[in-house]
């Protein structure tokens, strides 16, 4: 029996850039607007957060921006207001990042890691492949937000975290990508893709992200595919991390899903 009681997805910035990054060999020239997302995911065994966004000081601080989003390498800065931080974020609910017991990392890219500065020393669970091949000749690492703290546990992986919550082995994208499982306390189960599909498109078409670690589009397909079928066996919605259209049918926070 699942321990979730209630689940929420939390926009902590929107991100403009070339659509060629989110689909392989799609899309080249076409701007799009997507979602940077962190998850909320309240448990009878404690609270999760699967990512958490940005650092906001290096969208803001004009030094930063210039030294991290350089355009000519692919990509500007997202936008993030003060609002968006995740302590303010969770302050709506009259919750602060001490009650947050574990930050789940689908992986260490800037949007998914880099809200890590404002979180504290919360529990932070990354896989071992992940970390392992995190580097800067990916432009979407950034080189402080990918040195282990002392208050990382390094999984290898698939694991349950809690009762009804399940980390799920998803490489391609980067080497230790993961998404995550979790089941509601009623209705049909959530399946969080992560960066596997930023896009509905890239489950549909089974399209690999345009950025893959080593060029592995095919093992970022096979990801995709392994999804699809725990979706259709156990009849669960699976989710696209970084599509404006969907993230809209969502319910905005402070609404939850339950």
């Amino acid at each position: 029996m699942t321990s979730v009681t209630k689940f929420w997805p939390i926009l902590t910035a929107t991100h403009r850039y070339d659509k060629s990054i989110s689909t392989f060999n799609r899309g080249a020239g076409q701007m799009i607007e997507a979602p940077i997302l962190a998850y909320l995911i309240e448990t009878k065994n404690g609270r999760i957060l699967y990512d958490v966004g940005c650092d906001y000081r290096k969208i803001n601080n004009p030094a930063q921006r210039e030294k991290y989003y350089n355009p000519a390498l692919g990509f500007g800065a997202p936008v993030m207001d003060e609002s968006q931080r995740l302590p303010n974020q969770l302050a709506k609910m009259g919750l602060s990042v001490k009650d947050v017991d574990v930050i789940f990392l689908g992986h260490l890219h800037f949007d998914h890691a880099g809200g890590l500065c404002d979180c504290g020393d919360v529990e932070v669970h990354i896989q071992v492949d992940e970390l392992a091949n995190a580097n800067t000749d990916d432009i979407a690492y950034f080189d402080d937000e990918i040195l282990k703290q002392a208050n990382w546990q390094l999984k290898q992986g698939e694991y349950d975290l809690v009762p009804g919550v399940r980390a799920i082995a998803t490489p391609g994208h980067t080497a230790g990508h993961m998404s995550l499982w979790i089941e509601l306390p009623s209705g049909a189960p959530i399946i969080l893709a992560g960066d596997a599909a930023d896009l509905t498109e890239n489950i549909i078409d089974e399209v690999a992200p345009g950025n893959c670690w080593q060029d592995q589009t095919e093992m970022a397909v096979a990801s995709i595919r392994k999804l699809k079928r725990l979706a259709q066996a156990e009849k669960a919605n699976l989710w696209p991390n970084h599509d404006m259209a969907f993230w809209r049918t969502l319910k905005q926070f402070p609404e939850f899903h339950s």
